[in-house]
C-alpha cells in the first residue's frame, strides 16, 4: 500500500472527512464534526491532515485516515501558553494496523513544531490497548491526568454503554524523548520479561477465567505504595488492562464496566501519589496481555 499524506484545506476535502467519520464512529450523525467547522479551523491555525490510498488505478486517491486539531491554551504558574489540541484521529476500519495513524501523527508533529508550539494534547480511552501502544510507546506521549465522564453519555457505536472516562496525553514535541521515538533510529521497546527481570511489581494481579478474559482482583488498594521511613514508592509499576477491550465489551459488558471502574480507581490513586504513564507493553501470545508502565516522579523522563 502506498499512502500519501497531505494538508486538507478546501470544502471538498472536508466533505470526505465527514464521510470518513461516519465509517470510523458509526451510529450517531449528531457527533460528526461538520465540514464548515473543519474548514474554519484549518483556515485559522488549525490542522486537518489526510492519508490517501494512492494504489487504486483509474480512480482518485481515497481518503483512508485523518487527524484534526486546533490551537488552544494550557496553564502554567506564569500564565497561559499556546498549544495544539488534537481532537480527532480516525482510520478507515479496513486500513487499521498498517501504521497510518502513526504517519498522520508524525505529520501533525512536524506542522505543529513549524508553528512554533511546544505541546500537543489529546484524550483517549485508557482501556484501548492499540491506541495506548500508538500514543505512548510509538509517539512518546505521557499522562498523569485522568478525566471521569469527560463527554457524558456517548452515542456512537464504539463508545455507547460505558462511562466516557479518558486519559489526557501530553506530547512535548521538542523533547528528546519524542524526537527519539519519531526518528529513524527509534529505541527498541522493552517487553514484559525485561520488567519481570528487574523485579517490577504489577499493581493489579489478574487471573484468566475460562481461557478468555483477564479478571482483576476485587481489592484496588495499593499496599505496594505504602511508604516506608525515608523511602520513596517504587520507581516503576505495571498496571494491566484487557488486550482487546472492544471485543470484551461486546461479549461481557458487565466485566467491561468492572474494568472501567477498577482502572479508574487505580489511575486516580497512582497519579495522586506522583506517578506518570511513560510507556506501554503489548505482550502477544495465546492470551495477549497489555500493561501500562508508570514511573514515579517527572525526573524519570
Amino acid at each position: 500500500m502506498t499512502v500519501a499524506i497531505r494538508i486538507l484545506e478546501n470544502i471538498e476535502d472536508m466533505a470526505l472527512v465527514e464521510d470518513l467519520q461516519r465509517q470510523v464512529w458509526p451510529g450517531s450523525e449528531l457527533d460528526v464534526v461538520p465540514g464548515h467547522l473543519l474548514l474554519t479551523a484549518a483556515h485559522n491555525g488549525g490542522l486537518v491532515i489526510g492519508a490517501f490510498d494512492t494504489v487504486s488505478k483509474n480512480q482518485p486517491p481515497a481518503l483512508v485516515g485523518f487527524v484534526f486539531g486546533f490551537p488552544g491554551l494550557y496553564f502554567t504558574p506564569d500564565g497561559p501558553r499556546p498549544k495544539h489540541c488534537s481532537h480527532m484521529l480516525g482510520v478507515e476500519p479496513t486500513y487499521r494496523n498498517q501504521g497510518i495513524g502513526f504517519l498522520l501523527k508524525r505529520a501533525q508533529w512536524q506542522m505543529v513544531r513549524h508553528q512554533g508550539l511546544d505541546s500537543i494534547t489529546w484524550t483517549f480511552d485508557p482501556l484501548l490497548s492499540r491506541n495506548a501502544n500508538l500514543n505512548i510507546t510509538k509517539l512518546g506521549a505521557v499522562s498523569n491526568t485522568y478525566l471521569r465522564e469527560l463527554y457524558g453519555e456517548m452515542r456512537d457505536g464504539l463508545n455507547t454503554g460505558l462511562p466516557s472516562d479518558r486519559l489526557q496525553l501530553d506530547w512535548w514535541v521538542n523533547s528528546r524523548r519524542v524526537n527519539r521515538r519519531l526518528s529513524r533510529r527509534a529505541r527498541q521497546p522493552l517487553d514484559l520479561a525485561n520488567y519481570y527481570a528487574a523485579g517490577v511489581k504489577i499493581v493489579n494481579p489478574t487471573e484468566v477465567i475460562d481461557e478468555t478474559w483477564p479478571v482483576p482482583a476485587e481489592e484496588t488498594s495499593l499496599p505496594v505504595l505504602e511508604k516506608q521511613p525515608d523511602n520513596d514508592p517504587p520507581a516503576i509499576l505495571l498496571m494491566e488492562i484487557p488486550a482487546d477491550f472492544q471485543a470484551l465489551k461486546e461479549t461481557q459488558p458487565s466485566l467491561a464496566l468492572h474494568w472501567r471502574l477498577h482502572t479508574r480507581s487505580l489511575f486516580e490513586i497512582l497519579f495522586q501519589y506522583g506517578y506518570l504513564i511513560t510507556d506501554f507493553i503489548y505482550q502477544p501470545g495465546k492470551h495477549p496481555r497489555s500493561f501500562y508502565v508508570l514511573s514515579y516522579g517527572e525526573s524519570t523522563l
